[in-house]
């Protein structure tokens, strides 16, 4: 059954472990954690003015995210950090703009290396009744080429969909646990000019290759769908580093008054 995303104007309402979990993962992002030590669980109810209950949770989700381990004699120390865990969304909520670019960059390479072989193995074994519902959401896609947020929902189903039809457990895992840094990068890609308009061509091209059960027709159409997505990802970033430029230098130009 195809599972909803959370929606992102739903009321995030966070507990308090966790806001200080993400206090102190910007923290520890910032560099202002030193010699790779964090703060224990009574430095952080002194700090924080919270209970040691909170301050042991907060703790607890540190570390069930990879980011410290609590070691023996209670000493908190962070971990490396190629070993956090990345496809948490509440990491990615966490982390600055900048590091969340990169993990998209290293989320299309996963993509282009996983999806293209997916969607050729979907073609060798794809249903009636799963080209039906692709179909479907073909048609949705067209009626929300002008709602980027509801497109994002079906544009996901739609590739879930593919994978789930390539008939391999692991890698159906593998491709749901990276949905918060999918949704992030398509809201991304679907807010370019015609974006939404380009997408939907693209994946008309994948369902035709799936419909004639081609193999390699839809590897190279799941391929020329990422491709794009890739490079309006790098086209949007240049964009977004112009506008910072342009706004650094607004900021910095002397007013008139001080002249």
């Amino acid at each position: 059954m195809p599972r909803r995303q959370e929606s992102p104007d739903a009321v995030k309402v966070r507990t308090l472990p966790v806001q200080v979990a993400a206090h102190l993962t910007r923290r520890i992002v910032s560099g202002a954690v030193e010699d790779g030590r964090a703060p224990s669980e009574l430095e952080i109810s002194t700090e924080f003015g919270v209970s040691r209950v909170v301050a042991r949770e907060t703790l607890k989700i540190l570390a069930s995210l990879d980011i410290v381990d609590v070691a023996q004699g209670r000493r908190v120390v962070v971990r490396p950090r190629a070993e956090w865990d990345y496809l948490s969304p509440l990491l990615i909520e966490w982390l600055p703009a900048e590091i969340v670019e990169e993990l998209l960059q290293e989320l299309h390479q996963m993509r282009a290396l996983l999806e293209p072989e997916l969607a050729a193995m979907a073609a060798a074994s794809i249903t009636d009744e799963t080209l039906e519902r692709l179909r479907g959401e073909i048609g949705r896609m067209a009626a929300l080429e002008a709602d980027p947020e509801a497109y994002l929902e079906v544009d996901h189903e739609f590739h879930m969909e593919i994978c789930r039809a390539a008939d391999n457990r692991i890698l159906d895992r593998i491709m749901y646990s990276a949905r918060w840094l999918g949704t992030a990068s398509r809201r991304v890609t679907n807010e370019a000019p015609a974006g939404l308009h380009r997408a939907t061509a693209q994946h008309t091209e994948i369902y035709e290759a799936l419909v004639a059960r081609d193999p390699a027709a839809a590897r190279a159409a799941m391929r020329n769908h990422l491709s794009n997505n890739y490079s309006t990802l790098v086209a949007e970033k240049k964009q977004r580093s112009k506008r910072a430029a342009k706004r650094r230098q607004h900021t910095a130009r002397p007013s008139s008054a001080n002249r």
